[in-house]
């Protein structure tokens, strides 16, 4: 949803009404997954994606419509469908797609959210006689928001099943044909060294939707103008700086500086964490007698096997770009579970 917050808060701002759409569900090889999301205002103008191109004209169309008569949608498009041969879906794909007027209250809630960082699910009615009723839950299933006619003597058992939820999809409750939309915090990218590597990785971590935070204790090569993208730059030793940035399941750490005193302090931290990766520059004997520090360190042997070292997937990378590239096709394949 990053993607189009500025988008829309724009047309917003210029007085625009604005339609959402959102894909609700899919099969077979439909291109976007549950969740994604696609904005057009009142003059026509996108942003976002719901099929890859697939379909964008159609929705763009009904949403269109539901702004004009105020009435939510749930579109269906698949290669059996004569409208989608004729919208493109020729790929061996189903998709389901929600479309509704923009709840600026409901925008505003959910924006901040991501902007911050912080979970959220809201569970959105897609049909019958409470259609587009909407109930928000914030990471420790509390309700955040919730519109006036959703119906409240289902809202318990929603909740329930709500907060089982570790992503996007579309569920029946009861009698209710419900998307159950997951908010994650966005992954969070932790570079151990500000070496010359980090700048093209924390690039590439960006585009993917990583959040990137900076430690190194040398403050020449941790500066906000080698690092202009970088909210979080700090200069103290990782094992102050990390529990300071806080370790949990969507913490991918890149200790990059070759240097003992550094990288050592990073993993001793890091290791004990539930962090999703740990990766580390080195070659193999240095890996071993840094193995060997960490175990004087009193530091459980048990937890050696999370380290991933030589850092990244070989693809013989040789520039700092390739090396980059090398290092997040590898937490991308950790987050994908494929590693």
């Amino acid at each position: 949803m990053q993607e189009i917050i500025d988008s829309i808060d724009r047309w917003l701002t210029e007085g625009q009404s604005v339609a959402l759409a959102t894909v609700v569900d899919t099969w077979g090889s439909a291109p976007r997954g549950v969740g994604s999301k696609m904005g057009v205002s009142d003059s026509m103008s996108m942003i976002g994606s719901v099929s890859g191109g697939c379909v964008e004209t159609a929705v763009i169309n009904e949403a269109i419509d539901s702004l004009a008569d105020h009435t939510p949608r749930l579109l269906n498009f698949g290669v059996s469908d004569d409208t989608a041969w004729e919208v493109g879906l020729t790929c061996g794909g189903r998709i389901s797609v929600f479309v509704e007027s923009l709840d600026q209250q409901w925008w505003t809630l959910a924006k901040q959210s991501v902007q911050t960082d912080h979970a959220t699910t809201t569970i959105t009615i897609l049909s019958g006689d409470h259609i587009g009723q909407k109930l928000v839950l914030d990471g420790d299933g509390q309700i955040l928001y919730q519109t006036p006619n959703f119906p409240a003597d289902q809202c318990a058992d929603v909740i329930t099943v709500a907060r089982q939820q570790q992503s996007s999809r579309r569920l029946t409750v009861n009698d209710l044909d419900l998307m159950v939309d997951v908010q994650a915090p966005r992954p969070h990218l932790i570079l151990i060294g500000g070496v010359h590597v980090s700048i093209p990785l924390e690039a590439i971590a960006r585009q993917m939707g990583f959040r990137v935070s900076l430690i190194d204790p040398r403050r020449a090569f941790a500066t906000p103008e080698r690092f202009p993208n970088v909210k979080h730059i700090l200069h103290t030793y990782p094992n102050e700086a990390l529990p300071e940035l806080g370790i949990d399941s969507h913490t991918y750490v890149a200790v990059l500086t070759h240097d003992p005193k550094i990288d050592d302090k990073a993993l001793t931290t890091a290791l004990p964490s539930n962090a999703a990766y740990i990766g580390v520059l080195s070659s193999g004997r240095t890996h071993q007698k840094r193995l060997e520090r960490l175990r004087a360190a009193g530091i459980d042997e048990s937890l050696f096997q999370k380290i991933r070292t030589p850092i990244g997937i070989d693809i013989g990378a040789k520039t700092p770009e390739e090396i980059a590239l090398c290092i997040m096709s590898e937490i991308i394949a950790v987050r994908n579970g494929v590693l």
